[in-house]
């Protein structure tokens, strides 16, 4: 599948489909998600979110402590660190905070470059829903 934000190839993740058989397909480049099939859409494209608002906080028992992390996708965080049950928390991963690991906080800069500004409109990604 070809990402509709920077036009280079999506990663289909490799989890069963639910219940209502949808697949997720995630640009490597740009981070765009992609959710095909389920209950409600043929094809659902979330929107940008400017970067304070995209990630989650990274939680772990291998995360050393007083750094805070971003979680990724593919179940690292966008550093790259990979720990075993690392998952997201509840809460938005903050780069303007003075905990923010900081090569977190340059790898989130680097991906929301890479969203055009054409695509970053609430309505700039095309969701499908299905007719009844």
């Amino acid at each position: 599948m070809e990402c509709d934000v920077c036009g280079r190839s999506m990663w289909r993740w490799p989890v069963p489909p639910t219940v209502w058989e949808e697949e997720i397909w995630s640009c490597l480049w740009c981070h765009a998600a992609t959710h095909v099939g389920g209950e409600w859409f043929e094809i659902s494209r979330p929107p940008y979110l400017p970067v304070g608002m995209r990630w989650e906080k990274a939680v772990a028992d291998g995360l050393v402590s007083g750094v805070s992390h971003a979680f990724g996708i593919f179940d690292k965080t966008l550093c790259g660190i990979r720990e075993a049950g690392m998952s997201p928390s509840d809460h938005w991963w903050l780069p303007e905070r003075e905990d923010a690991c900081g090569a977190c906080r340059e790898a989130a800069r680097l991906i929301d470059d890479r969203w055009p500004r054409a695509m970053r409109g609430e309505d700039a990604r095309v969701s499908v829903a299905r007719r009844l």
